[in-house]
């Protein structure tokens, strides 16, 4: 499922993309790296290359996967040969919905939606073809509950969850696996591009007792896909809260979610 194989890791450049990068290096044959930062994805190639020396190839893709352009161009050239997709690039965006600048919800909506879409729309035909595959969709936890200040992103990663559930009984029986990855808060640069007008680093709102770190996100992903598990949330405190969340009724949620402390401006 995993060694041996071709594998694409989108958002790269940083963050979990760039643990999953580091993780899969001494186990695929080939890693296809894609991110807006070239640089970065140069200087990690050079070390995953130097450190793995029987990695065949470590591809470096500069795209821009909120331009349909690029994202298009991307999904034809690359998708035909990769064996294991992890659809891990997306945006943030913390602020009421009505503050927000359309052209990063946009792009949100571009990234989170789209390009998870297409690219696993483009990897799919060659995985049945050969009969074996897997994709890795990294949602959130926010996408099991609406999330005041978090409208736009919240729903778009209960998309990539409920896609992934459909997409994963789709290609039951044809060797192909889906898991849908649904982390809490995790230590990435993630929350410095969510904040708007960089905002305080603790005005998200997420406990610090929530956080993971990369590595636990990405093993136990991993550990998931192997065991072909449809859904899975890192860490003992993300599954219980998830659980917390699934047994509360609607009108529960939003009854304490109303009272929350809400970001006081859409315009910070």
């Amino acid at each position: 499922m995993i060694d041996n194989t071709t594998a694409l890791v989108t958002g790269a450049s940083s963050g979990l993309g760039e643990t999953f990068a580091r993780v899969l290096a001494p186990r695929v044959r080939r890693l296809v790296l894609a991110a807006r930062r070239e640089d970065r994805l140069v200087l990690l190639r050079a070390e995953l290359r130097a450190a793995h020396p029987n990695l065949e190839e470590v591809r470096v893709c500069r795209v821009d996967l909120a331009d349909p352009a690029e994202r298009e161009h991307f999904a034809v050239t690359e998708g035909a040969d990769i064996d294991l997709l992890v659809n891990n690039a997306g945006l943030g965006d913390y602020g009421d919905f009505a503050g927000s600048e359309w052209a990063r919800t946009s792009a949100m909506l571009e990234v989170n939606i789209g390009a998870v879409t297409r690219l696993a729309h483009a990897v799919l035909p060659g995985m049945r073809k050969r009969g074996r595959g897997a994709i890795i969709n990294i949602s959130s936890l926010a996408g099991e509950v609406f999330v005041p200040d978090f409208a736009v992103y919240a729903a778009t990663k209960a998309y990539v969850t409920r896609f992934s559930e459909a997409l994963r009984l789709e290609v039951r029986g044809e060797g192909v696996r889906v898991v849908a990855v649904c982390p809490g808060p995790v230590r990435t640069e993630f929350g410095a591009v969510a904040r708007r007008g960089g905002g305080a680093k603790n005005d998200l709102p997420w406990s610090g007792f929530m956080y993971a770190t990369q590595s636990q996100v990405v093993a136990e992903s991993l550990e998931a896909l192997e065991a072909g598990r449809a859904q899975v949330f890192p860490t003992w405190r993300v599954r219980m809260a998830a659980a917390g969340i699934h047994l509360l009724p609607a009108w529960g949620t939003r009854l304490i979610l109303a009272r929350r402390p809400r970001k006081a401006s859409g315009h910070d």
